[in-house]
């Protein structure tokens, strides 16, 4: 089923997106007050509070806690110690987030390490196009170039945590997911749910290649 069309702004058809991935940040000087707001919602979701009962423990206003939340305001240090006592956590806590450094990983062409997926079948070549490993946003993204040759295997029954999305690069395989099985060629894509079996069931088209991208959360 393809996912329902809504018009936008702009005049063009299509899913509404959740995030703006053109926004720019133009006041940089709130960068600290979204990492502050970050980290305190963050550790009040852990601690399972709502706003309102985190709100009542410091004696703030929801309005107010919701303004630092959302890095609308900057919080005195009174303020954010009283937040620190009510969730338990240092008061360095909150700075954390902006005091990290953010990694990135350049992959040149012909450079991506071989690697040996658990599950892996004979011929299936993997190479991992970049891992950051730990972060802040608790998300794990593996992003593999996978190539399927005359030597390799078909295997239609991988399954791990998470999500997988497919971009076909070249060739044509037929594709397993669950009990449905999808014919995918060259430019195009697929996104599913990684803990039905799934994997190639036929090659129709060698080589085969395609960028696969796999997300699950960080333990």
């Amino acid at each position: 089923m393809s996912p329902k069309n809504e018009g936008d702004n702009n005049g063009h058809n299509g899913p509404a997106l959740s995030q703006n991935p053109h926004k720019t940040d133009k006041n940089q000087e709130k960068v600290l007050e979204i990492a502050i707001g970050r980290a305190v919602r963050n550790f009040r979701k852990q601690a399972g509070k709502t706003g309102a009962e985190l709100a009542k423990d410091t004696g703030l206003s929801v309005s107010m806690l919701s303004k630092i939340e959302n890095g609308v305001t900057s919080p005195s240090l009174t303020t954010l110690q009283t937040l620190a006592n009510a969730l338990s956590v240092p008061l360095t806590s909150f700075f954390k987030g902006f005091e990290e450094q953010r990694q990135a990983v350049h992959v040149q062409a012909g450079t991506g390490i071989s690697a040996d997926r658990r599950g892996t079948r004979a011929g299936h070549q993997y190479n991992l196009l970049g891992h950051l490993g730990a972060n802040t946003t608790g998300v794990i993204v593996e992003p593999y170039l996978i190539t399927l040759t005359e030597e390799s295997d078909v295997f239609p029954d991988f399954q791990h945590d998470g999500m997988e999305f497919i971009y076909m690069l070249e060739g044509e395989v037929e594709y397993r997911h669950g009990d449905k099985t999808y014919h995918l060629k060259e430019g195009d894509s697929f996104f599913f749910d990684a803990d039905a079996p799934h994997g190639p069931k036929k090659h129709i088209k060698l080589p085969a290649k395609y960028l696969s991208i796999i997300s699950y959360p960080q333990d």
